[in-house]
Order: structure tokens, then C-alpha cells, then sequence
């Protein structure tokens, strides 16, 4: 097997080879790429060379710069296979409908193999990118969710997956662009802690030296400290742990949580309505920079184009009730949304507002966490909001307790142990302003910004329940 010495010196994207095509018809370009397929036909042999989520075709054809070994060899190359290639780039007459550059081919004058990948795949790529269809087809090759995830090395390579994460990445940078510009300040919070954040028993245990520690379920506590401790406005960045035995399209025992906490003057609504503004950039900014990654991920997995108003809808929890129980739905006043309600809900606001990402405010005291504050006006209410996005859940938030006697009352009304919170219901005692934020998910704001239907699509190595690996 001939050995990689091909230089990088002119190594090029394939999107940048069709750029480059009139410039350089007559110059050798190099390209180091993973061999997608190839077809031998007589004396030529056609690749389809890709980087990332680009890909180009390049020829091999017997003549001055390339023999009958050299095309049987190019052939006999096995899929994924990385190879540095030089060549020269060639305007086609017709349209390679199979590439992302349509317009050029690279004509081969040498092939280098860097790493040979095993002949046998565990699954195809092409198989893995096939859009979905009703009805599917008999015989039609498909990849299922486990395969995938399995072997989540070789299924991240598909033009999907390459789209998906690049999107994901793409709402970090936004997030976090858009705060610091915000005036928020960045911060790491601790993941080992030593009691439950929401309270409850959903929280995986984790032995501590001596004792017991818990897999933090939310950075609220510390969001707050650094509220008390006058940084005035934060967000931070991290992974979120929940033991939740919930083997659905929408959970997963650890995700990363994208958290804002902010100080106001005079009313919570100055966070709700910060943090959505936060949600619509991310939206907007999505839509103007990464056209190229939602249509690559809409060939596989069409959708309705994500609508948003400005500003946003807000609806009170009451009037989401009363919609709801127009439709034919039984619901008591303090009882939690379910998810066949949420995206009830979901299609009822889309119907009558054209918006797929909208607020309720003013949940029900009795489903929110023990720091959330309650309404002064209606004991039964909470100064609390979610976020919704195409009928379901992508932010919790709300006004947070900063005084410590009552939030020691309703430490102890949701039966915490005050000696594992101390430390937090003390940094309320030197004098704490008024503040307020919330949890974004990020694994399940990009599933729903693209209509993708389960999260694990949008989590590079998921954890579930079931799954712990790879």
C-alpha cells in the first residue's frame, strides 16, 4: 500500500474547489478526505471524496498521470477510508446531484491512503442519511436507533449528524455571544454538591470519600450565590444530572444545561422578558448563519420552517387552562401540563397566534421547586414561566425566594433537610436583591428548533436509562 507523503501544502476543502475551478483549471490540488463510495466503470473509477458534511466527486481514469493498477487500486480502496488525493480540478457539463459541489470534479493524478478503514462496516452511510418517508418502501435500507447509536463514531460522519452538531454549536456561541453582550458575566458552577437541587429523589448518589454527595440537577443554587454575592447578572455553560427513569423521545438522565440568573428593580418580568429576548437572537441568528446546515438536515428530515414573534407571546397558565378545556381537556387548576397536553397546547397557540415558540407564566405553586417565589397576589400562583417551543418544553424558570425566612419555610414544606441547604439560605442573610432566570436544554431546544423527533439525535453520546455507552 503506497505510503501518505502527498503534500498538505495545497490541501483544499471540496467547498473550496469549486471556488477555485477558473482560477486553477490547470493547477494540482490536494485534498485529504474520507472516501464516501466509489464506482468502477472500465477504465475509470469515480470517488465521492468527503470532509465534514461537504463532499466532492474526483476521477481516476487510465492516461498520463494514472495507470490500470492505479484505477483498480482506487477502487478496491474501502469505504471511509482517509486518503490524501492531488489533482486537478475540472468544470462538469452536467450537475453531480450526489455532491455538495455540483459544478467541478477532481481529476486524479495521485492517491495516498493515511488509514484504512475495515472493509466491513457496521452501517452505511447512505443508508443513514436516507430521508424519511411515509409509508416506507419494502426493501428500502434503513439504520435503526441503536445501530446508530452503537456505533456513534461512523453515524456522527453522516452529513446530518455533521449539520446537527454544527447547529448545536451554533446556539452555544449565540447564547453565549448574546449575553456577554448582555453585560452577563460567565461562570462554572460545582456538579458534586451535597444535597439535592430541585429536592425530590430524583438525583443520582455518588459516594464522597466518607460520605454521601449528589450529580447536580440544575447550577440554581450557585446562579443565585453569585446574584447574592452583587455579579448582578450570570449565566454558565455545564452538564445537568437527572436520575429520571423516563425512557422517552424528550429525556435523558444528563444533558447540558445552558442557566441565566439575573438581578431586577422591579419585576420579574424584566428576566422573563431578557431571557426570551436571549431565545429569539439564538433563533434569528440560526436562520441567518447556518442556511447551509438546516437544509442539509431538512433533506433528511423535512419541517415546517420555526416561526416566532416579537415580542413574544405570553400567555398566563390560566388562560392556557381555559384553552385547553375548550378542546375537551379535564384539568384541575393546580394540576402539572402532561406532555400529550403540552403539545396540544402547542398546536391550539400555533393555530391562533402563527407562533411556535411562546411563554406561560404564573404556574401553580404547588409543581415548582421549593425556591421558586410565590405569588403575592394569589398564594395558589407563583411568579414562575416556561418556554415553549414547538409544544414542548424547552426553559423552566422564575422568580427566586431571596428572603431566608420564607424560603426556609418552604424548604421545609417540600421536606428538605435544612443542614444540607444551610450554606445556601445563609448567603440570602447579608442582604440579596430581588432576581430571577431560569434552565434552557440544549440537546432539546435543537431537537425542536429543527422538528427532529427524539433527542438522542441531537445528544453526540446520549445518556438514557438504557444506555451508558459508548
Amino acid at each position: 500500500m503506497p505510503s501518505a507523503s502527498a503534500s498538505r501544502k495545497t490541501q483544499e476543502k471540496p467547498r473550496e474547489v469549486m471556488d477555485a475551478a477558473e482560477d486553477y483549471a490547470k493547477e494540482r490540488y490536494g485534498v485529504s478526505s474520507m472516501i464516501q463510495s466509489q464506482e468502477k466503470s472500465g477504465k475509470q473509477c469515480f470517488l465521492v471524496l468527503r470532509q465534514q458534511q461537504f463532499n466532492v466527486q474526483a476521477l481516476v481514469a487510465v492516461g498520463d498521470h494514472a495507470s490500470k493498477q492505479m484505477v483498480k487500486f482506487a477502487a478496491n480502496i474501502s469505504k471511509e477510508s482517509i486518503v490524501d488525493v492531488e489533482g486537478v480540478v475540472r468544470k462538469v457539463n452536467q450537475k453531480i446531484g450526489s455532491c455538495t459541489q455540483q459544478d467541478v470534479e477532481l481529476h486524479v493524478q495521485k492517491i495516498y491512503v493515511v488509514s484504512l478503514a475495515e472493509p466491513r462496516l457496521p452501517l452505511q452511510l447512505d443508508d443513514a442519511i436516507r430521508p424519511e418517508v411515509e409509508g416506507e418502501e419494502e426493501g428500502r435500507a434503513t439504520v435503526n436507533q441503536d445501530t446508530r447509536l452503537d456505533n456513534r463514531v461512523i453515524d456522527l460522519r453522516t452529513s446530518t449528524s455533521q449539520a446537527v452538531f454544527r447547529l448545536q454549536s451554533g446556539i452555544c456561541h449565540l447564547f453565549r455571544e448574546t449575553l456577554t453582550n448582555k453585560g452577563f458575566v460567565e461562570i462554572q458552577t460545582p456538579k458534586i454538591i451535597s444535597a439535592a437541587s430541585e429536592g425530590g429523589a430524583n438525583v443520582f448518589t455518588v459516594s464522597y470519600f466518607k460520605n454521601n454527595a449528589y450529580l447536580a440537577q440544575s447550577p440554581q443554587l450557585y446562579k443565585q450565590m453569585c446574584i447574592c454575592a452583587d455579579f448582578e447578572k450570570v449565566f454558565c455553560i455545564g452538564p445537568v444530572f437527572r436520575a429520571e427513569d423516563s425512557n422517552t423521545h424528550r429525556h435523558l438522565t444528563e444533558f447540558v444545561g445552558l442557566d441565566i440568573e439575573m438581578a431586577f428593580n422591579y419585576h420579574y418580568h424584566e428576566v422573563m422578558e431578557e431571557i426570551a429576548d436571549t431565545l429569539v437572537q439564538i433563533f434569528k441568528g440560526l436562520q441567518e448563519r447556518f442556511q447551509t446546515e438546516i437544509q442539509t438536515v431538512n433533506k433528511q428530515f423535512p419541517c415546517e420552517p420555526f416561526k416566532f414573534l416579537e415580542p413574544t407571546l405570553r400567555l398566563e397558565y390560566c388562560e392556557a387552562l381555559a384553552m385547553l378545556r375548550e378542546a375537551g381537556i379535564e384539568m384541575g387548576d393546580e394540576e402539572d401540563l402532561s406532555t400529550p397536553n403540552e403539545k396540544l397546547l402547542g398546536r391550539l397557540v400555533k393555530e391562533k397566534y402563527d407562533t411556535d415558540f411562546y411563554i406561560l407564566d404564573k404556574y401553580p405553586l404547588a409543581v415548582r421547586p421549593f425556591y421558586t417565589m410565590p405569588d403575592p397576589r394569589n398564594s395558589k400562583q407563583s411568579n414562575s414561566y416556561d418556554m415553549f417551543t414547538r409544544g414542548e418544553e424547552i426553559l423552566s424558570g422564575a422568580q427566586r425566594i431571596h428572603d431566608p425566612q420564607l424560603l426556609t419555610e418552604r424548604a421545609l414544606h417540600h421536606g428538605i433537610d435544612l443542614e444540607k441547604i444551610k450554606a445556601y439560605i445563609d448567603s440570602f442573610r447579608f442582604g440579596a436583591p430581588p432576581h430571577a432566570g431560569g434552565g434552557i436544554g440544549l440537546e432539546r431546544v435543537t431537537m425542536l428548533f429543527w422538528g427532529l423527533h427524539n433527542i438522542r439525535q441531537t445528544s453526540m453520546f446520549p445518556r438514557d436509562p438504557k444506555r451508558l455507552t459508548p
